[in-house]
């Protein structure tokens, strides 16, 4: 694959989200009796449709990011959902998740979602949805959680009944028949999303909760670390690495080494590097430079350019004319004062001046009539020739003693005058505007992925994917470790990287005894195979009671209560210790005042 784009440049694609129509109901959903909604609640995108028989409905209707961008203060009605926010980019501070890790936490915005979902889906009843609801959640989801999801459920929307099931176990469960095994089928889950990476041990077909295991490491944490490693490499287009196009790069340049320190060594050298590296294409716009304009152009430029000052000059000559003859006509009715005898008037004028005598008051009016004239002159002057001045226009300052000419100072143009051109240099070197704009992506390439097998390259105080899964089979016999490790299955988008089932294939091989046997597959399509296999189960079992919630069942045991089927949790009962209360320590013995000696009276 490398061999075939050596070479290439890659351009981004930065898709924009396009909103989602509102979706006509189909009578096919509503009779005999209304078709559950399959939701696949997922940490960075959510799908949903019908749990219908037929073609039509075999793909989910809607498959949208699960961010909401609301600024605070704003109305409900003013929050937009998923695919209505075209870029990202721009909202990305005011984004929000209903999710902390791969846990729903945030209820206001798993509102929103649902009735996002349920509007699009064109479903229109008042005050309640009649269609049962199979929604999946997180491996070991904690019954706070479950509890308020079942009162939104359940009080907010009114649905008649809910089903939970765990988004991994219906991937599984979705892929056992294509790989030819009975339903309770014993294997391993490997599964990595956005936030988080599980490893869930099935046996004979359930989920065994007491041993499966979590690492804090997904697709979000390997976008930001590549967007980090790209930042620190071109400092000059800190703007332009954005978290989406991370997320795009991660997905279609990067893969699993086999070996990842003899891969870094073969990166060292100068043949691959050219080979492999892939050269990612940044947004520019293509300006004319300088150095490219010919005579014509120039001289149009400038052409321009000297019309503009000449416009300029003859505004700046208007304004100061005014100004002086503002302040002339101050200065004329001060003298007026003196000569109509009104002296205590004219002193007071004088302070206000800044002056100290009639004389002086005299100089300033000369001075001030004779650049009045001048200003004038000059403007009917402009009419034939084009000058460039600078005027310090300061009408508050008394100082006009300076009375240069202010054309020794402003450089005068005719519009006869043209720019000598200077001879181009044959042999000189043009600048590459776009690869100038170009990101070389190297040992990026195979240094973000690694760290789902070593989180300590970002920090992460845990263990890797490989380590878990040792950890995991080791709590078991070796029985059932032979029976795990024949069906591991790997499902979950960030596991969707060139080399990742031969890398685990291979790692297995070393942490395994020797000549022992196992198999790793990859899910059939790992993002939507928890849909798939949601629907499936929805199809299966919509006339039986099996792990079907109702409303009488939520009234009477509460929001917590769960009925368990093939892909659900399973409950775990934990006996919490409870701490014996202390017995009172006995009260110290009160200790018996000293009697004060008897004093003699004397008398």
């Amino acid at each position: 694959m490398a061999a075939a784009t050596a070479g290439k440049v890659f351009p981004f694609r930065d898709s924009r989200a396009v909103p989602d129509p509102v979706l006509e109901l189909s009578p096919e959903c509503l009779h005999p009796s209304p078709v559950p909604i399959v939701i696949d609640n997922g940490s960075f995108q959510t799908r949903a449709g019908w749990g219908c028989g037929g073609d039509r409905f075999a793909e989910p209707r809607l498959i949208f990011k699960s961010v909401a961008a609301r600024s605070r203060g704003a109305a409900r009605s003013e929050t937009q959902i998923g695919n209505d926010i075209p870029n990202l980019e721009p909202l990305r501070w005011l984004l929000k998740s209903q999710f902390d890790r791969n846990v729903v936490v945030n209820f206001e915005i798993q509102e929103l979602m649902f009735d996002y979902v349920f509007m699009h889906l064109g479903i229109s009843t008042e005050g309640c949805v009649e269609h049962p609801v199979v929604l999946t959640e997180s491996p070991c989801n904690p019954l706070h959680s479950r509890q308020m999801m079942s009162e939104l459920l359940f009080e907010c929307y009114r649905v008649p009944r809910v089903s939970y099931g765990v988004d991994s176990l219906y991937s599984y469960y979705h892929n056992t028949p294509k790989r030819g095994l009975d339903p309770p089928s014993t294997g391993l889950i490997i599964s990595s999303g956005y936030h988080c990476s599980h490893v869930l041990p099935v046996l004979n077909g359930r989920l065994d909760a007491r041993n499966c295991k979590r690492i804090n490491v997904g697709g979000s944490h390997s976008a930001a670390y590549l967007q980090r490693l790209l930042q620190l490499k071109y400092p000059g287009h800190l703007a332009a690495i954005t978290l989406s196009r991370m997320e795009e790069t991660l997905h279609q340049h990067c893969y699993i080494a086999q070996d990842y320190q003899q891969e870094l060594d073969r990166w060292r050298c100068g043949e691959f590097y050219e080979k492999e590296v892939h050269r990612l294409q940044l947004p520019f716009s293509q300006k004319l430079l300088s150095s490219t304009l010919s005579a014509e152009e120039r001289l149009e430029r400038r052409s321009q350019q000297l019309r503009r000052l000449q416009e300029l000059n003859a505004r700046r000559r208007e304004e100061k004319l005014q100004l002086d003859q503002e302040r002339l006509e101050r200065l004329l009715s001060v003298q007026e004062l003196l000569e109509d005898g009104l002296l205590e008037q004219f002193h007071k004028a004088l302070v206000e001046l800044n002056m100290d005598s009639a004389e002086e008051l005299l100089s300033y009016i000369n001075k001030l009539s004779l650049a009045v004239e001048q200003s004038k002159h000059k403007i009917l002057q402009a009419e034939g020739s084009v000058e460039v001045e600078v005027v310090d226009i300061k009408p508050e300052t008394p100082d006009l003693e300076q009375t240069l000419d202010e054309s020794e100072l402003e450089p005068e143009f005719s519009e006869d005058y043209t720019e000598v051109e200077k001879p181009a240099n044959p042999v000189q070197p043009m600048f590459n505007l776009a690869e100038y704009h170009q990101l070389f992506l190297g040992t990026e390439r195979l240094r973000v992925p690694e760290i789902i097998f070593q989180p300590s390259m970002i920090g992460e105080e845990q263990a890797g994917i490989v380590e878990t899964v040792q950890y995991v089979l080791d709590r078991y016999p070796k029985e059932q470790q032979g029976a795990l490790v024949q069906n591991v299955l790997l499902t979950g988008g960030n596991l969707m990287y060139p080399g990742m089932r031969e890398r685990l294939e291979r790692e297995l091989l070393a942490i395994r005894p020797f000549q022992s046997h196992f198999q790793v597959r990859m899910a059939s399509n790992p993002v939507l195979d928890a849909w798939y296999g949601a629907r499936d189960w929805a199809l299966m079992c919509t006339d039986q009671e099996e792990g079907w919630i109702t409303r009488s069942d939520y009234e009477e045991k509460g929001g917590e209560y769960l009925k368990e089927h093939c892909a659900s949790n399973t409950f775990v009962p934990m006996s919490i210790a409870k701490q014996t209360p202390k017995a009172p320590e006995p009260a110290p013995a009160p200790v018996p005042a000293p009697i004060a000696p008897s004093t003699p009276i004397t008398g």
